[in-house]
């Protein structure tokens, strides 16, 4: 006897839906969530990957302070089907995010520090990141210890640059140190 072929679909969500289930104590806020072309996702943060987004957050808060907001590991909407959570971000300072999360228009550049996520934060992160046109990702790679720099992208995918101490585009006079 021959069964019918059938494929199964899991469900895919959207920010609203997530943050409804957020609001209602479904998620634990001890975890970190983030929501990538639908799909939940939980990502580690170990010792070492905590200790440089510290380390990194304080490098930020010192050379942007009054030129930029540094958000560090809270929510960046992109779209209806992409909410993330990057290590740390620059912000137009000048907006209020009260009310809301940061839009893709308002990020001057992410930087994810990467170890057992780094597959993940190239692949899936960096291409929607590119898709809703943030101008510029730097990869701090701790298996490597060199940091990728993706800028200006076209489509799915950015040009490559290596580095340690980088400025960013929107602020090309304040460089800094990260490894």
């Amino acid at each position: 006897m021959r069964y019918p072929e059938f494929m199964v679909t899991l469900k895919k969500w959207t920010v609203d839906e997530l943050l409804a289930m957020d609001k209602a104590g479904l998620l634990n806020p001890e975890k970190r969530i983030e929501l990538i072309d639908g799909e939940v996702y939980e990502i580690p943060i170990g010792e070492n990957h905590a200790d440089v987004v510290d380390k990194l957050t304080e490098v930020l808060v010192k050379q942007f302070s009054g030129k930029a907001r540094v958000r560090v590991q809270n929510p960046i909407f992109l779209d209806q089907a992409d909410l993330v959570r990057p290590d740390c971000a620059l912000l137009d300072a000048a907006l209020d995010y009260r009310n809301h999360h940061p839009r893709p228009e308002s990020v001057y550049l992410v930087i994810e520090v990467s170890d057992t996520t780094l597959a993940h934060d190239r692949g899936k992160k960096l291409g929607r990141y590119a898709r809703v046109g943030i101008r510029e990702v730097w990869i701090v790679n701790l298996n490597a210890g060199y940091t990728e720099v993706y800028r200006d992208p076209y489509g799915e995918e950015f040009l490559t640059q290596r580095g340690s101490s980088l400025a960013p585009l929107a602020f090309p006079n304040d460089a800094v140190t990260l490894l």
